[in-house]
């Protein structure tokens, strides 16, 4: 038998940031995102061998352990060895069996789109298959921010992990003790089938360090720093204001609502833009896009910018001058997926 399952990564659309302690804790976080087809998937395959075999096909790296152990978290390939030795010791695995479990993820770590918690609640939900474990989508997203914040302490948020768990349109509500409110959106498909077509989806061809930012972003909070605390302000509220108009089909508004919220994210921490992150984004604004993003924590991965009319494609074309590309994708409305062959 093998075992199987993939999740979606996301493009963050508005409130990017508001989901990380301690400003959700102190003031309540939102933010709405979309899943899309790109994917992290998650295969466990038993081998004769009393050995657990870890694979990171996209990274071009393999590991070999002794069954029957907990993993050593030594910076290779630790989100899937966190979530084994949770899953070693939360639910148990059969002794004296092996097996491989295979991992491969659409987009580069650090992109932007949310990589390192999708694969983390792929791994789990290959495991939840294997060994039927009654997990709810709730369940699966604490489970997986509790891997990776807690359990490895890696900095970051929680809108990944719901998002890939979950899959669709959301605005995510997010407030102390780890409480997370997930509202699926109710998007007429003209309206959806018009926002894909007008945002493009580029990747800058370099990629960041997260954490750094993400631990800059919480000193500030800590520190009671007005500005960025004020800009968090002003996300939450670009985050209602992004539901409204997805909802209410008012969708030509949303370059001008990105742009707001690029304006505001700048202000939270000082590595979150960087002189190739303005160049491109000027250059996709004066050829037609209304507003941009970046995603993610910042400071490179991938960037999204809505095009009105038919601006795309002279969006585009001006994006070839640089390293980068345009990456194509749709919206997908399924979360997390796991199945047995």
């Amino acid at each position: 038998m093998i075992y199987r399952s993939k999740a979606p990564l996301r493009i963050g659309l508005a409130g990017g940031g508001t989901d990380v302690s301690p400003y959700c804790d102190l003031h309540g976080g939102a933010i709405l995102n979309a899943t899309i087809s790109l994917y992290a998937y998650a295969h466990i395959e038993p081998i004769h061998q009393q050995e657990i075999v870890l694979e990171a096909a996209d990274r071009k790296e393999i590991l070999h352990y002794p069954a029957d152990q907990l993993l050593p978290l030594d910076g290779r390939l630790d989100l899937l060895k966190g979530v084994y030795n949770r899953i070693k010791q939360d639910y148990g695995l059969p002794a004296g069996k092996g097996f491989k479990l295979q991992t491969f993820v659409d987009a580069p770590a650090g992109s932007g789109l949310g990589t390192s918690s999708t694969l983390v609640v792929a791994v789990i939900g290959v495991f939840a298959e294997m060994l039927k474990l009654p997990l709810g989508e709730y369940d699966i997203a604490r489970y997986a921010f509790d891997i990776e914040r807690k359990y490895l302490e890696l900095a970051g948020g929680r809108q990944d992990q719901y998002a890939a768990t979950f899959g669709g349109v959301n605005y995510m509500e997010f407030y102390a003790h780890d409480k997370v409110i997930v509202n699926p959106l109710r998007i007429r498909s003209e309206y959806l089938r018009e926002l894909e077509n007008n945002l493009v989806l580029f990747y800058t061809a370099s990629n960041r360090e997260s954490a750094a930012i993400i631990k800059e972003q919480q000193k500030n909070v800590h520190e009671k720093r007005e500005t960025p605390i004020e800009a968090m302000h002003q996300l939450k509220e670009q985050s209602r204001w992004m539901k409204e108009a997805l909802l209410t089909g008012r969708i030509n508004e949303i370059g001008e609502i990105l742009d707001f919220g690029f304006k505001q994210k700048r202000k939270m921490a000082a590595n979150i833009s960087n002189p190739l992150i303005e160049e491109i984004y000027d250059t996709a604004k004066k050829s037609g896009a209304s507003g941009g993003k970046i995603s993610g924590a910042g400071g490179g991965g991938f960037m999204v910018f809505y095009c009105p009319g038919n601006t795309r494609y002279r969006v585009i074309d001006a994006l070839s001058e640089f390293e980068g590309e345009v990456k194509q994708y749709t919206f997908t409305k399924s979360g997390l997926l796991s199945w047995s062959v």
